[in-house]
């Protein structure tokens, strides 16, 4: 036990210095940014001494070291400070579209997953078949298209040409949860789509690893029908790498999702980010970013640490 609490200090330790070092990129990619807020709000017209004022009242005449360690104290302690544009608090902005995504991400997580996993182990159990061919066909060419132009291919069979379900993804907290889940059902499948090949594999090829174990063996040997061996003794063994791949792909969900958010104009975080870096809005972009970041980071310190609770042997390296 001591060895994994040590085990989970280290890495939360790394999570934090990570997380550290991610900041400042953010912030300085934003500062590289093309534009300049200011311009944004007053117009191409005004005057250079207009322009002057506005980025002395907004503090964007200070140095670009003194900003950031100002905006890192802030975020520390739960303060994103208030945007630009709208000059509203940053929390109150990213609140709503934060749960937005999370649902979406939630969403499409309870499809995707147990379809993976079932899938996987289906595709092991008649490897070489015909069955396990199409999975691998279809699952590598979903995988190969990127998500923009599978979304636009699902808007355009069944949004334009069948009517299903609408092109453009409206939802708010105050709808009812069927209305919510329809309207989300085309950005969740593309979702779904992008990320189910990676689970149904890492889950097809840890159990056909697994199945030349001597304690396979001895399952066959018994004569236990092949289902029952794959369910009962291989999938039980082959939870490590599983929890891991599934964990990444959870935090690709939450992390990765503004294109999908773009292209349905979906109101989560990454719409929320794409329209900020339009306006020049850079605490929002900021906020949006580290959210992000931080997510991922956090997801894949948990399928680091999930993996190695999961397989004592990793605390033991050779």
């Amino acid at each position: 036990m001591n060895k994994v609490l040590v085990m989970v200090a280290q890495r939360i330790a790394l999570g934090l210095l990570t997380l550290f070092v991610v900041s400042a990129i953010i912030f300085l990619a934003v500062e590289l940014l093309p534009g300049d807020i200011a311009t944004e709000i007053l117009g191409q017209t005004a005057t250079p001494e207009t322009v002057a004022a506005i980025r002395r009242e907004l503090g964007l005449d200070q140095p670009a070291y003194i900003r950031y360690f100002e905006w890192l104290l802030g975020v520390v302690q739960g303060d994103f400070g208030r945007s630009l544009a709208t000059d509203r608090e940053i929390t109150e902005l990213i609140g709503a579209r934060l749960l937005n995504t999370l649902f979406l991400a939630l969403v499409a997580a309870a499809v995707s997953v147990p379809l993976a996993i079932g899938l996987g182990v289906m595709a092991a159990l008649y490897r070489n078949s015909t069955f396990d061919r199409s999975v691998n066909i279809f699952t590598l060419s979903a995988i190969s298209m990127p998500e923009f132009f599978i979304a636009y291919m699902l808007i355009l069979f069944f949004a334009v040409r069948i009517g299903w379900f609408p092109s453009l993804s409206k939802v708010d907290l105050d709808q009812p949860l069927f209305d919510r889940l329809y309207a989300v059902a085309l950005p969740a499948v593309t979702l779904t789509l992008v990320i189910v090949a990676h689970i149904m594999r890492m889950t097809r090829a840890t159990i056909i690893n697994l199945m030349s174990s001597p304690f396979i063996e001895m399952a066959t040997l018994k004569g236990l029908p092949p289902w029952r061996i794959v369910v009962r003794h291989a999938l039980p063994n082959a939870w490590a790498p599983i929890v891991n791949v599934v964990v990444i792909n959870l935090a690709y969900l939450i992390s990765g999702v503004v294109v999908v958010e773009v292209v349905f104009v979906y109101p989560g975080l990454g719409q929320l980010m794409v329209d900020s870096v339009v306006k020049r809005d850079l605490p929002v972009v900021q906020a949006c970013s580290l959210i992000f970041a931080a997510t991922y980071i956090v997801l894949n310190l948990t399928a680091d640490i999930l993996s190695i609770v999961s397989n004592p042997r990793l605390l033991h390296p050779r």
